[in-house]
C-alpha cells in the first residue's frame, strides 16, 4: 500500500483513496463499487482495489449480495484496533531507537553525545545544518560573520525551511559587503526573515527552535568543524548571546524589488553613462565597466583600490557608482550593492545587454 505522508489517513497506515472509500461507506448503509468510485471521484478499478485494502485490514465487510455491495464496520473498534497496532509499532520504533541510542553513545562518549556533536568535516557541517534548518518549525536565530565556508554558507530560503518558520539574522557590518553575503540575505528576508547589522560579533552561530545550535570550533578557521549543540543550559545561553545582539544591531529594511525605481521609466531617473536602461525589474542591462566596478566594491574594496585595479581614474570610478545608484533608486553604498546583487549585476554570468 503505497501511503502518502501528507495524507490525513496515513497515521493509520491508508492511501488517501482507501480514506476516501471509508469516508463515503461510513455514511452509507452499504453500497456496490461502482457506487463508491462515483462518490470517490476515483476508477471502479481504483474502487475494487481500495475496497480489498480496507477488507484485509478489516475495516470494511463483503456483503452477500448481487452485485456484491459493501460497509463499514463499526468505527471506533475496527479502526481503533488499526491504531492500537500502530501504537505498539511506534513503541517497538521507539525501543529501537532507545537501543541505537545507547549502541551511539558507548562509541562517542556516554556523557557527552546528548549533550554535543563534534562535526569534524565540511560536508557533515553542511549536511547536519540542512537537516536541523528543515527540522526547524519555530524559529531560527543568525549571527554571521567572515570567514565563510563556501558551499555551507546556505540560506534558509534555498533549503526550503517550513512556512511560518521566524528567520531572525545579524550580519557582521565589515563583512557584509560580498556578493554571498547580500544573495543570502536576500533569500532569507524575500521570505519574510529580518535583517540586522552589527559589528564586532562574537561569534558565528545559528539556533534551532531554541532545542539545538551549530557554531565552529574556531571562529577564525571554518574549515576546521562545527559544534552541534543540544545541551539546554547552553542552547538557552547561546540564544540569549543572540538576543543581546539582536538587540543592539541596527535593523535593515530591504525594500521590495516592485517598489525599486527603473532606469528609464516613469518612475526612475535616466539611465546614466554606466548603465543603461532595464527592460524590466528582473531584465537588467548593465554595461561591462559598471559591472565589474559594482562587483569590486561589493568585495569590500575602496574606491581608490577599484580605481588601481581597473586603471581608471577615482572619479570615473564615483561616476560607475553614482550612475548605478541612480537606476537602482539607492542612495548609499550598501543600498547600491544590496540591489545590484538581486538584479543579478554581480553575477559572472551576466553580460552586457542582457
Amino acid at each position: 500500500m503505497n501511503v502518502i505522508p501528507d495524507s490525513p489517513w496515513a497515521a493509520a497506515g491508508l492511501d488517501a483513496i482507501s480514506g476516501r472509500v471509508l469516508e463515503h461507506l461510513v455514511a452509507s448503509p452499504s453500497a456496490d463499487a461502482t457506487t463508491v468510485a462515483e462518490a470517490a471521484g476515483i476508477s471502479p478499478r481504483e474502487a475494487g482495489e481500495a475496497l480489498r485494502r480496507l477488507e484485509r485490514a478489516l475495516l470494511v465487510v463483503r456483503l452477500d449480495a448481487r452485485p456484491v455491495r459493501w460497509a463499514a464496520s463499526p468505527p471506533r473498534s475496527s479502526l481503533g484496533a488499526v491504531l492500537a497496532r500502530r501504537r505498539a509499532q511506534l513503541a517497538t520504533a521507539e525501543g529501537i531507537l532507545e537501543r541505537l541510542q545507547e549502541e551511539y553513545e558507548a562509541k562517542s562518549g556516554p556523557r557527552a553525545a546528548h549533550l554535543m556533536e563534534v562535526l569534524e568535516h565540511e560536508e557533515e557541517v553542511s549536511a547536519r545544518y540542512t537537516q536541523l534548518l528543515k527540522q526547524s518549525a519555530g524559529e531560527v536565530l543568525h549571527l554571521a560573520k567572515p570567514p565563510y565556508l563556501t558551499g555551507t554558507e546556505m540560506s534558509s530560503g534555498e533549503l526550503g525551511v517550513e512556512p511560518g518558520v521566524v528567520l531572525r539574522s545579524v550580519y557582521e557590518t565589515d563583512g557584509f559587503t560580498d556578493a554571498v553575503s547580500l544573495e543570502t540575505a536576500l533569500h532569507g528576508t524575500a521570505r519574510g526573515g529580518e535583517l540586522r547589522l552589527a559589528s564586532g560579533l562574537p561569534v558565528k552561530l545559528v539556533v534551532f527552535d531554541r532545542t539545538a545550535a551549530l557554531l565552529p570550533v574556531r571562529s577564525d578557521r571554518p574549515e576546521a568543524g562545527s559544534l552541534v549543540v543540544h545541551s539546554p543550559a547552553l542552547v538557552e545561553g547561546l540564544a540569549a548571546l543572540f538576543e543581546s545582539v539582536w538587540a543592539g544591531a541596527t535593523p535593515v529594511s530591504l525594500e521590495s524589488r516592485d517598489d525599486w525605481p527603473v532606469p528609464g521609466g516613469a518612475n526612475g531617473p535616466g539611465g546614466g553613462a554606466g548603465v543603461r536602461g532595464l527592460a524590466g525589474p528582473d531584465v537588467p542591462r548593465v554595461d561591462e565597466r559598471t559591472r565589474e566596478v559594482l562587483r569590486l566594491m561589493a568585495t569590500g574594496l575602496k574606491d581608490d583600490s577599484i580605481a588601481r585595479v581597473l586603471k581608471v581614474s577615482r572619479r570615473t570610478v564615483q561616476k560607475h557608482v553614482t550612475d548605478a545608484g541612480n537606476a537602482l533608486g539607492a542612495k548609499t553604498r550598501f543600498q547600491i550593492a544590496l540591489r545590484a546583487a538581486d538584479r543579478g549585476w554581480l553575477g559572472p554570468e551576466h553580460r552586457a545587454g542582457g
